[in-house]
């Protein structure tokens, strides 16, 4: 798994599913969401890196999707999901509030950039999130997935969302993206290749478990405008789906 967010939400695209920054300082002028971080400890899982960090005086957990990270080291970020209560099942280990990062960078990060990121940090049909998660930004070309019997396409699901809505269908796609473990469910992103306007990927929730690449047949329920919370909200969403074998 190369992002996130759910959690996640999956951030997030979704077309989008919105992250809004709720941690609660502010520390440039340039661009106020900006958070100055120095790593305190480092905990490695199979998808996430946890790191306990110094922002303004303040000690928090943080999340990012797996990377190398070590203490000492002083990062930046610009959006985050609050999450409380937040129980790690790798860790067995319940965070009070732990925030999960878009993305850190070893660099200050501008205004434009924030307003780019904002704006990329959808999640859904186009997080995550990352949850953490956004959507995958581009389709990927070679990716060409005949649907299933009885499914229809990317394609055909998201130019008749009116006639699927609330009901349960099949879909068939590539695994392009994976969040575990947000708000209880793991987000799947797939591709089949087709596209309707801007819409090429699909974000499903379920409890089931896939990899990176893998072909893939979900049957779950289309929602419509769902609304998570979180800042998490979505146009298109297939949710509690279980995968076909």
């Amino acid at each position: 798994m190369r992002s996130f967010f759910v959690i996640l939400v999956l951030l997030v695209g979704f077309s989008g599913c919105v992250k809004k920054n709720k941690v609660p300082t502010a520390q440039n002028v340039a661009n106020p969401a900006m958070h100055e971080v120095k790593v305190n400890e480092v905990i490695q899982t199979s998808n996430y890196t946890y790191l306990k960090v110094s922002d303004n005086g303040t000690e928090n957990w943080i999340a990012v999707t797996s990377q190398e990270a070590a203490a000492g080291e002083v990062y930046y970020y610009d959006q985050a999901l609050e999450m409380k209560n937040f129980k790690s099942k790798e860790l067995d280990r319940t965070f009070e509030t732990i925030y999960f990062v878009q993305g850190l960078s070893k660099q200050p990060i501008g205004a434009a950039d924030a307003a780019g990121g904002a704006m990329g940090g959808a999640m859904g049909g186009g997080m995550a999130a990352g949850h953490t998660g956004k959507a995958t930004d581009a389709q990927n070309a070679d990716i060409s997935v005949a649907p299933a019997e009885g499914s229809v396409s990317i394609a055909q699901l998201f130019a008749s969302r009116n006639d699927f809505g609330g009901k349960k269908i099949k879909m068939k796609g590539q695994v392009v993206k994976i969040n575990d473990e947000v708000m209880g469910k793991n987000w799947i992103h797939i591709q089949d290749g087709t596209k309707d306007g801007e819409n090429f990927d699909l974000t499903i929730t379920t409890l089931d478990k896939v990899k990176l690449d893998d072909v893939v047949t979900f049957e779950g329920t289309i929602s419509l405008k769902k609304d998570f919370g979180y800042g998490y909200f979505y146009e298109l969403i297939m949710e509690d789906a279980k995968l076909v074998k």
